[in-house]
């Protein structure tokens, strides 16, 4: 297989519409011949070439009557049985992030000791000169990113500020999950960010704490935003180079169209740049989010986001790669991984009564917090959000914000039926059997992590499971991802780069 070119094409489904016999036909641009042309049709089709003009395929079938449409000025290419795939779109990625991160120190999801953890940060922070010892960079932020917390060796290790503050550096340091909903921070960075016993909880996030009531180092969602604003902001060239980079990387991956699923200012800007000139090589759609605070008077955040769509948007998808700012995203939950517990449960995570030997698993009294956004405020917020013409892109982990978030699409489209509102719930680690259909009936679209035949480590229930020594969720002999819904809108998702 390694022998085999793989080809996106920006035309992506329209493989299949162009399949037929030949007849009078403009000459083609480019014509891909001896191929292997997997058209994912109903059938599964495999054609033998391909002819595009206009950046549009006109012709899928074999290379006899590929010859129609080749002209004086056709670029014709062997593919020497190389195989030709419609694009991939990813429909939920954070792409400045992952080009950032690609520049980054970078702990790559791998699995680590405690001491290969410590040993890589040190690493990073050696290779700019900023040690400690003598390099002149106290006060630098040492971040790291793409951390596979949940894996630490061995499985089930807490985790806190002591694995950072053994560092040999004075300097703040921050290590990012490879969720995207935690942090791990040192001593300096919680004293800078004046975080102690009595910091509270900031609305949708959390401070972990000891025995003794001292923060542990360990953040989740929002609670991270009170280090993140400390660390210097990359700026607009740096931006633009992490797009460039993510662009590249989605390049690689087959990826021609994206959706940035949480979308900052600086990101639009900086994919825009790129548009702007000629350098955006994939459609870009972006979805800024509403935080749950501005949730029940949103008038200020819906004003910004149209003021983005107004500055940004570069109409209706079309060949030529664009930018689209048509996607509100809202958070509904944290993640449901130790120990952050903080998607929404419908049922108590269970709670370890016995030893890490010999486990009791029984139901015990947390279902997560508090929806980041309740009915109440939810139902509301999307007729406003999709009578502007933003379609919603809802982040639920647990099963409890799954049924919340198909509430409020339920309700709105019992109030606007015929409201082309095309919502997405994003991430559905848990729902409960009983909403599996819905998703289909409401026209939601699921956009779930793909693990082929088998779930991944952290979810499996078992020697291998790792939610933690005394908790993990109640979901552990139901079944947990729901198969895909024929009617859906649009396709789920692709790999993303973060």
């Amino acid at each position: 297989m390694s022998s085999l070119r793989l080809l996106s094409l920006l035309a992506g489904s329209a493989l299949a519409l162009a399949a037929g016999t030949a007849h009078a036909a403009p000459a083609a641009d480019t014509v891909l011949l001896h191929g292997r042309i997997h058209t994912i049709d109903a059938h599964d089709s495999v054609a033998q070439a391909v002819a595009i003009k206009d950046g549009r395929i006109v012709y899928v079938g074999s290379d006899a009557g590929a010859k129609a449409f080749t002209g004086p000025a056709t670029e014709t290419i062997d593919l020497k049985g190389g195989v030709v795939m419609p694009g991939l779109v990813d429909g939920h990625m954070h792409p400045l992030e992952g080009g950032s991160g690609l520049q980054a120190c970078d702990l790559q999801y791998k699995r680590l000791t405690v001491p290969e953890f410590q040993a890589a940060l040190s690493a990073c922070a050696a290779k700019d000169g900023a040690s400690g010892n003598g390099g002149g960079h106290d006060g630098k932020w040492l971040v790291a990113v793409h951390w596979f917390q949940h894996e630490m060796q061995p499985l089930g290790i807490e985790r806190t500020k002591a694995m950072l503050d053994a560092l040999p550096t004075p300097r703040p340091v921050a290590v990012f999950d490879s969720f995207g909903h935690s942090a791990l921070v040192n001593s300096r960075a919680l004293a800078l960010a004046g975080i102690d016993a009595k910091t509270p909880d900031p609305v949708g996030g959390a401070i972990h704490h000891d025995a003794s009531g001292a923060p542990t180092g360990l953040l989740e969602d929002s609670a991270m935003d009170l280090v993140r604003k400390l660390i210097p902001t990359p700026t607009p060239e740096d931006d633009v180079v992490a797009a460039r980079a993510a662009l590249a990387a989605m390049a690689a991956q087959g990826v021609t169209t994206f959706l940035d699923a949480d979308a900052p200012a600086e990101s639009i800007r900086a994919f825009s740049t790129l548009s702007k000139a000629g350098q955006l090589t994939a459609r870009g759609h972006f979805a800024p989010h509403i935080a749950p605070e501005e949730g029940p008077s949103p008038e200020g955040a819906l004003s910004r986001i149209i003021e983005w769509r107004r500055t940004y948007d570069e109409g209706a998808a079309r060949v030529q790669p664009s930018i689209m700012v048509r996607t509100v995203k809202l958070y509904m939950d944290g993640v449901i991984t130790a120990p952050a517990f903080t998607g929404v449960m419908i049922a108590p995570y269970l709670e370890n009564h016995g030893t890490a030997e010999k486990p009791d698993w029984q139901p015990g009294t947390n279902r997560g917090p508090a929806p980041y956004f309740p009915p109440a405020v939810l139902a509301p917020l999307l007729d406003r959000i999709t009578a502007l013409g933003f379609d919603p892109h809802m982040h639920a982990d647990g099963d409890g914000a799954v049924r919340i978030a198909l509430d409020a699409v339920a309700a709105l489209r019992k109030s606007h039926p015929a409201r082309d509102a095309r919502p997405a719930i994003a991430h559905d680690e848990i729902v409960d059997p009983a909403d599996f259909p819905r998703f289909k009936a409401l026209g939601v679209t699921r956009c779930c992590r793909c693990n082929g035949a088998s779930r991944p480590p952290i979810l499996w229930p078992g020697p291998r499971i790792s939610w933690g020594r005394n908790a993990m969720p109640s979901w552990s002999h139901r079944a947990c991802w729901p198969r895909p819904a024929r009617g859906s809108r649009s396709a789920a998702t692709g790999r993303s780069i973060r």
